[in-house]
């Protein structure tokens, strides 16, 4: 089980933002992520699979060191958005053969509801680093500048919690919150909505 607490902001000028995160953060890798949403038919009764449903997500990239990486991950999970704040608790494993996968979820009687493209760097940003509330013993989080497919830039902001209670929440949302006004964006460009409902609405 992972617990993952974060938030995504809309931008229109990457370039600030990219010196920022490049003096608070270390830079990991460049990727490019493929992502497909598979939910079940109108006609199938599963009442195990989750609202987001499954997402199949093909990556591929640059590590800092510059080693090539490539990755196929299966995602299931409940989500809570308070605030722009997500709570996601997730399910992950990989498999080696996506579009073998895709049709065992296509005979169980699921289709593909959407798809997303996005391509983008990330930078691991330390407790320590940026007046962050909270840092002893705390994960760093995890920033990643995205250019998404049809919707524009993005920056998302993670952190992977070892629970979902309600003080563990409230001490992560702090310090997400932090580290954004330490980037200097406005917490008003907060995007609460999924990218798939976006996409969906285009």
């Amino acid at each position: 089980m992972t617990i993952e607490i974060e938030l995504k902001v809309r931008l229109d000028d990457i370039e600030p933002v990219k010196e920022r995160l490049s003096v608070f953060g270390d830079y990991c890798r460049s990727y490019e992520k493929s992502d497909s949403y598979w939910r079940p038919l109108p006609e199938a009764d599963y009442v195990s699979v989750p609202p987001s449903g499954v997402r199949v997500r093909r990556e591929h990239g640059q590590s800092a060191d510059g080693a090539a990486y490539e990755s196929v991950m299966v995602t299931f999970k409940t989500k809570e958005i308070s605030g722009g704040i997500e709570v996601n608790d997730e399910r992950e494993f990989t498999v080696s053969d996506a579009a073998l996968f895709e049709e065992l979820l296509r005979g169980l009687g699921m289709h593909l509801a959407i798809r997303k493209e996005k391509k983008g760097r990330a930078w691991n940003i330390p407790a320590q680093a940026a007046n962050l509330p909270d840092a002893a013993g705390q994960f760093p989080v995890l920033a990643e500048l995205s250019l998404v497919t049809g919707l524009g830039w993005f920056l998302e902001l993670e952190i992977l919690a070892a629970d979902d209670n309600a003080q563990t929440v409230q001490e992560c949302r702090r310090r997400l919150l932090t580290l954004l006004a330490e980037l200097e964006i406005p917490a008003d460009r907060i995007e609460s909505r999924p990218y798939t409902a976006m996409l969906a609405a285009l």
